[in-house]
């Protein structure tokens, strides 16, 4: 599940869970938000889990410059 995906479940929930005041007889429409709201924090602890690990962290060299040798030029 991505980022946008979560943060989209946990808006779509908010919105249901406090929001919306009708009532059905079948669905209880605040569980469905909190459900959603739920999924969408899971979610999102996952992905950004996922992010941490999967990030490059390896640092590249940076090439030789001028300035990081003193006395040589600037």
């Amino acid at each position: 599940m991505a980022l946008g995906t979560s943060l989209f479940l946990i808006a779509v929930g908010a919105i249901l869970r406090f929001a919306i005041t009708a009532t059905t007889n079948d669905v209880n429409i605040q569980t469905v938000g909190v459900i959603l709201m739920i999924v969408g924090g899971v979610g999102l602890v996952i992905s950004l889990f996922f992010m941490s690990v999967w990030a490059d962290r390896r640092r590249q060299p940076l090439p030789p410059d001028e300035q990081y040798y003193p006395g040589r030029g600037v």
